[in-house]
């Protein structure tokens, strides 16, 4: 029965979101990036640089923005030690991301995964809404640091603030640490 209603109070927007946050930082857990040609990479191979994980739908025009600015921003800060990769996890993906690279004229890695390793690599909660694309910064050191849903106002102004993250962590000394806080992940 208290289960029954938990759920209930989800569906109708009585519970935070908050409740379910995912934690920041964290350590960035293992993913495999099956890329459309069959061969796969893992997030771990990409220790040592600054990453910005995409998870995206190849038909969102928003995930299509996104793209767009993390390939500009591989440009220019790659030599430096930064990496976005995408992970597209819509109904037919493997299908739709040749088109999508293509289309973008992407020069990152973008590969395809289930909704459900998505939601476990996000700490997403499962009964809930989750807005495209979610993106994620990990540091050199393979730590989780920031962790962004579509719709937030990260988005709001996207590029500024994806500079300001991406330079952030690419300034940082290999020695330093992370304080513990939360954001919500939707």
């Amino acid at each position: 029965m208290t289960r029954r209603l938990f759920a209930h109070a989800i569906g109708f927007g009585l519970v935070s979101p908050a409740l379910f946050a995912a934690q920041v930082p964290r350590p960035a857990p293992e993913l495999v990036i099956r890329q459309v040609n069959g061969k796969q990479l893992l997030l771990s191979q990409f220790r040592g640089k600054v990453v910005a994980v995409e998870f995206l739908q190849t038909t969102c025009p928003h995930c299509q923005t996104c793209s767009a600015l993390l390939n500009k921003m591989y440009q220019e800060y790659g030599p430096r030690g930064f990496q976005p990769i995408g992970i597209a996890f819509n109904d037919m993906a493997t299908m739709l991301v040749p088109d999508y690279v293509k289309q973008l004229g992407l020069k990152f890695p973008i590969g395809v995964g289930t909704r459900d390793e998505v939601v476990g690599f996000l700490q997403h909660p499962v009964m809930e809404i989750m807005y495209v694309p979610q993106l994620v910064f990990i540091d050199r050191k393979g730590v989780i640091r920031a962790q962004h849903a579509g719709g937030s106002d990260f988005f709001k102004n996207e590029e500024a603030n994806m500079r300001k993250q991406i330079e952030a962590l690419l300034n940082e000394s290999t020695s330093s640490t992370p304080k513990k806080r939360s954001q919500a992940a939707k």
